[in-house]
Order: C-alpha cells, then structure tokens, then sequence
C-alpha cells in the first residue's frame, strides 16, 4: 500500500483534532486592536468575539473600576464601529459616566443600563442579554464568580457571537484576595493600571493618559505586558511614544503568573 495512503487516516485525525482544539477567537472572528504588539500576543490576531473576557484593575482601581471601565469602553467603541447593536451594561450602582464612555470612542447613546445590587443578579442578565437580538456586547460589574456561571455566560457567547466582559470590582479586601486565585472559564484575563501621564516637551497641561495593560492569562496564548497610551475618542490605544518604534521588553512570564 503507498505510504501516501497509510498516512491519509492520521492526517485526518489531526486535522479533526485540530478544528476541536481551535481557539474560541476564530469561531466569530476577532477585533484587533490596532496594537500590533497586542495583537500577535491573542490567539487569531485580536480580541476575540463572541468569547468571555475579564477585566480587573490595580490598587485602589480593584474598588471603582474607573480605567478597568475606560479599556472595556475602548474595546466596544470600536466593536460598535463595525456592527449594529446596543451595549447592554449591567452594574451595582449607578456610577457609570456617560462622558467617560464617549471619551473612550462609546456613543452613551448605545448603552441600556441594567442595575442590580446582587452578583447573581448580574449574571442571570448577562446570560439573558447573551441570547437577546441586536445587543452587540454584555458587560457586567461584579465582585463574585462561581465557576459554574462564568461556564454558562462563555458558552451562552460562544452559541450567540455575542461578546461578554466582565469588570471585577471588590470593596473587601478579602473578597478581592479570594476572588483573585480562583479559576473562571474567561478566554482572557487583564490588568489595566495607571501610570504617570506624558506631554508633549515644552506644552501646558495634562498629557494623554498612559497605562500599563497586563494580560495575564490567555488560553491559547501566553502573558504578556504593555505601556500605552489610554484610548482616544476612536476607541484606540497606541504604544506609548517611548515604546512606539521598538519592541516591549521582555516580561516575566512566571512573575505575571503570580501577579494575577
């Protein structure tokens, strides 16, 4: 029997192997985020629709969310760009600034507000808004996920294409510790901390936003970290002008395994 035969059942095998295995990014595309250096880090070359991702900020940041909410905007402003839909943002409290939102290139005017006071509430209206027409994204605040909900919200996106994001917040420092070291089913996992800002040499005032953007776990990928500069009205980061014309320095890998 020709080898090329004999091989010819295994070939298969493999291929079929690899289509179950394949990143959840290529099963409704990806959103790049303009940041070649981001974008060759995600599995696909971007952000992965139609998958569950988690967002978590620094220090103080864990409490109020603010640039942990500033990225996600950025992120769906320019998700909104490319398709039809609404933005359905489900929170404890009704400290979402609407300014804020459009700063980060998210019209506010895309976004229904679902206000809940308990964790478990938000998520039964994030997996609701998950199978609802004409919502492009679900994002939810929350400070507690069980394993089992974050299953059910990233297989609820998966069937939908349907993005979900989850913004961590913890007012107990306890919680945060806690909630930190747990597992969850998120495709994605980052950090996003403030740094000092920049201005151009010789002009007044306070300089774009920058950020230090940590991925700290990506299935299919591996953990990688950036200095940006915050999103613009587009929607868009950009490496900081320090970074822009030669590559990030290496990061530890086992470091950020520990930071997060």
């Amino acid at each position: 029997m020709p080898a090329s035969v004999e091989r010819a059942p295994l070939s298969e095998l493999r291929e079929r192997i690899r289509g179950i295995e394949r990143p959840v990014a290529t099963l409704h595309g990806v959103l790049p985020s303009a940041v070649a250096a981001i974008d060759r880090a995600l599995p696909g070359g971007g952000f992965a629709r139609g998958a569950l991702h988690e967002i978590l900020g620094a220090g103080g940041d864990e409490e109020d969310g603010a640039l942990a909410a500033a990225f996600i905007a950025g992120i769906l402003g320019r998700l909104i760009a490319k398709e039809n839909g609404i933005v359905l943002w489900c929170l404890p409290h009704p400290d979402l600034y609407g300014p804020g939102l459009a700063a980060q290139g998210l019209d506010p005017g895309r976004v229904v507000l679902a206000e809940t006071p308990r964790d478990a509430k938000i998520l039964w209206a994030m997996e609701e808004g998950l199978r609802a027409p004409g919502i492009a994204a679900v994002v939810g605040e929350i400070g507690a996920l069980p394993m089992v909900a974050s299953r059910r919200l990233q297989l609820a996106a998966e069937r939908s294409g349907i993005t979900a994001l989850l913004l961590r917040r913890w007012r107990d420092g306890g919680q945060a510790a806690r909630e930190r070291a747990l597992p969850n089913a998120a495709v994605t996992r980052w950090r996003i901390a403030a740094l000092p800002s920049r201005r151009p040499r010789g002009e007044p005032g306070v300089g774009r936003p920058q950020w230090r953007v940590e991925l700290l776990r990506c299935r299919g990928g591996a953990p990688a970290c950036w200095e940006v500069e915050g999103a613009d009205a587009t929607g868009h980061v950009s490496l900081a002008a320090a970074l822009a014309d030669r590559p990030a320095g290496p990061v530890a890998t086992e470091k950020l395994r520990r930071a997060g």
